[in-house]
């Protein structure tokens, strides 16, 4: 099944946090905080003003970025939950410099 976002919506998949635990201590899924940051799977036309025109997304698909705590609304899709949220939800964009200096 595919969704495609309407207007200046788009659909995210969080990102998978990995989980590093000292001394053993193992934390329980629902006592974690949900990443911030995620993947754009598909993002809408553009925002449509009031005069008709159509403004076009700053966000692609393929896109990482990061948005606020509370953004969107949660659904879920084949067994993958996903985030719709909107263009102004954004917070930043995420570029491949920025994610391999995180990695290192």
């Amino acid at each position: 099944m595919n969704i495609r976002p309407l207007y200046d919506r788009l659909v995210v998949k969080r990102s998978d946090e990995v989980e590093t635990s000292r001394n053993g201590i193992i934390i329980p899924d629902s006592a974690k905080e949900k990443p911030q940051e995620g993947t754009v799977i598909a993002a809408g036309h553009g925002k449509r003003l009031e005069n008709g025109t159509l403004v076009p997304l700053d966000v692609k698909a393929g896109d990482r970025i990061l948005f606020g705590k509370y953004s969107g609304s949660e659904t879920k899709l084949d067994g993958t939950e996903y985030i719709i949220i909107r263009e102004d939800d954004v917070l930043g964009v995420l570029d491949a410099t920025a994610q391999s200096e995180k990695a290192a």
